[in-house]
C-alpha cells in the first residue's frame, strides 16, 4: 500500500471532521491511533509528475497521482465510475470485493471468544 504525504494529510483531515467522528463513533484519539498504525504500514510516494486534470472531482486527483507515481497495482474504491481515467495509466480500479478476488486475498475474521 502506498500514499503520498499530501494524500495522507487529506485523509487525516477528513477523518477528524466532526461529522465523520460522529458517523464512525470514533474519538480523535482512536483516529490518531489508526493513522499512526497505517503510517507505519504504507510506503511513501514522491509525486514526480502531476497529471491534472484527469478526473471529474478535483479532490480525487491526489489519489490518481499517488497511484500513477507509485505504479500501483490497483486503486480500491467504491467510486469506480469517476476513476475510470486510471486505465490510461494501466491501473485497474476495483471495489473491495473485486480486490479480494483479483489478488486472491482471504478474509480473516477475529474470534469472539
Amino acid at each position: 500500500m502506498c500514499c503520498s504525504p499530501a494524500l495522507f494529510l487529506e485523509y487525516e483531515d477528513v477523518l477528524k471532521r466532526p461529522h465523520q467522528l460522529t458517523a464512525s463513533g470514533l474519538l480523535i484519539s482512536d483516529v490518531e491511533a489508526i493513522l499512526n498504525e497505517l503510517a507505519g504500514l504504507i510506503s511513501p510516494v514522491v509525486t514526480h509528475y502531476q497529471w491534472r486534470p484527469q478526473l471529474r472531482d478535483p479532490s480525487d486527483e491526489m489519489v490518481l497521482e499517488a497511484a500513477a507515481n507509485a505504479q500501483a497495482q490497483a486503486i480500491v474504491t467504491y467510486n469506480l465510475k469517476d476513476f475510470q481515467p486510471a486505465s490510461r495509466f494501466g491501473i485497474p480500479v476495483l471495489n473491495s470485493e473485486q480486490t479480494f478476488r483479483q489478488f486472491n486475498l482471504a478474509v480473516q475474521r477475529s474470534s469472539t471468544s
